[in-house]
């Protein structure tokens, strides 16, 4: 088998994700993924696609991740994980798709108008 490269999104965060047969290791932007995705919950979602499919020491995984937060950055490299691991087998997306992976998340943030502090936000209205 050789690399499978797929790409994750989410807000405005792009994960670039390259999929090889190994031990099960997980590179982000040349760091280990628990040194770059300090707490539990982000680390649980950089994993999540591979517990599910039964997978988690089959493959390594390196991915380059631009932009965004660490949460939306989590998030994308788990839809692109989540999306290679169906280009291996297609077996895999009904299971992933069940847990909500295989949906690209299309909320993104509004932008700021004119004349106002934030998108919606108005600055105080003084009558006197």
């Amino acid at each position: 088998m050789e690399i499978i490269h797929t790409i994750g999104r989410r807000k405005s965060a792009i994960a670039r994700v390259f999929m090889k047969p190994g031990n099960g290791t997980i590179i982000v932007n040349d760091k280990d993924y628990k040194v770059y995705f300090t707490t539990g919950p982000l680390q649980y979602l950089a994993n999540q696609a591979q517990e599910i499919s039964n997978v988690k020491d089959m493959y390594n995984v390196t991915a380059n991740i631009q932009g965004g937060g660490v949460n939306g950055q989590a998030e994308a490299l788990r839809l692109g994980i989540a999306r290679a691991l169906v280009k291996v087998n297609a077996e895999y997306k009904s299971a992933l798709r069940a847990k909500g992976l295989m949906t690209r998340d299309p909320r993104e943030v509004e932008r700021k108008k004119p004349g106002q502090k934030k998108a919606r936000k108005r600055f105080q209205f003084s009558k006197r």
